[in-house]
């Protein structure tokens, strides 16, 4: 094994890494891995959040957002690979998403977490984690979030009902201009929690039985006012403007029924 670790120094702003797929390397289970993480010291301006709960960003595509606060900052990068092959190095890739001055204009009101109603995200076929609210649910046809107030969703789980493989639902999130968070499966969050970074918006894709028996199609609404939508299966939902997510509607309907649907 060998191990390496470099310091990279980033502007302010907000930053997407990725491992990309390594073909050959997946046959190592998932080597070469790579790690980011604040340095030991001064790493007060950085915040990290992974597609994944381990930490790692395997060969096969894995990402992982960091946001640099106030002022310049390093992170460390360290890469585990296996010694004496060719193909051992991996495929980072690193591509800024937004300057922190605008993440800032666009904050809205700060409020305290809504725990009106705790219960809503329980049993919820959809659950966004929304700034300043914390996790609100709904079912399939409802609207997540709400349109008009400013504050946007950091990420997403979608549920798969009863009847639909969980593999046969995948979904992804919008991070910048023709730049995607991995898939993932339904019932695992995409996004992150309690760093104020904005999603700009989703992508949904039904596969295999479920895309035979069922049609999906989801609407947006963005910060600032814009919408998108409804578009159809593995179609990308986001503004033109790239303005961060505020609300969504995704809707699920069997194969041979027909229901209307409006742009609002």
């Amino acid at each position: 094994m060998k191990v390496t670790g470099h310091l990279m120094a980033l502007p302010p702003g907000l930053f997407c890494f990725v491992n990309e797929m390594n073909h050959n390397a997946a046959l190592h289970n998932g080597l070469p891995g790579v790690r980011v993480s604040p340095p030991p010291i001064g790493g007060q301006n950085v915040e990290i959040s992974g597609f994944r709960s381990d930490g790692w960003l395997n060969a096969e595509g894995d990402a992982v957002l960091v946001r640099i606060k106030n002022q310049p900052s390093q992170v460390l990068v360290t890469i585990y690979q296996l010694a004496n092959l060719p193909d051992a190095s991996p495929k980072l890739q690193v591509r800024q998403l937004l300057g922190e001055p605008n993440i800032a204009a666009n904050s809205g009101p700060t409020t305290k977490n809504d725990t009106s109603n705790p219960s809503s995200a329980k049993n919820a076929n959809i659950v966004a984690h929304i700034q300043t609210r914390g996790d609100v649910g709904g079912a399939f046809g409802e609207w997540i979030g709400e349109k008009g107030s400013k504050n946007w969703i950091e990420g997403f789980t979608v549920t798969s009902p009863e009847g639909i493989a969980a593999e046969d639902l995948t979904y992804q999130a919008v991070l910048g201009r023709g730049w995607l968070s991995p898939w993932v499966e339904a019932g695992q969050y995409c996004g992150s929690r309690g760093m104020a970074l904005p999603l700009l918006g989703l992508r949904i894709r039904l596969s295999g039985a479920a895309a035979e028996k069922y049609d999906i199609s989801y609407s947006a609404s963005f910060v600032g006012g814009a919408s998108s939508g409804p578009v159809s299966n593995d179609e990308t939902c986001e503004a033109e403007t790239l303005a961060p997510l505020e609300a969504f509607q995704v809707t699920l309907t069997p194969r041979g029924r027909k229901t209307g649907k409006s742009r609002k």
